[in-house]
């Protein structure tokens, strides 16, 4: 592990995040698992597909 993380951790120790930021970010990461799963299951749209070109 990182130094800088061992650092970062102690600062949030001693200075917690406010409950506004711990919601969004637990939002994002909902939305995250939920454009996941949705995709695990009813897959990749093909519209949304880039169309590659091939070079011969």
């Amino acid at each position: 592990m990182n130094p800088i993380w061992l650092i970062r951790m102690a600062r949030w120790a001693r200075n917690p995040p406010s409950w506004a930021r711990v919601k969004l970010v637990v939002g994002v990461v909902l939305c995250c698992l939920a454009l996941f799963a949705v995709e695990g299951i009813w897959g990749w749209p093909e519209w949304l597909t880039v169309n590659t070109i091939r070079h011969r």
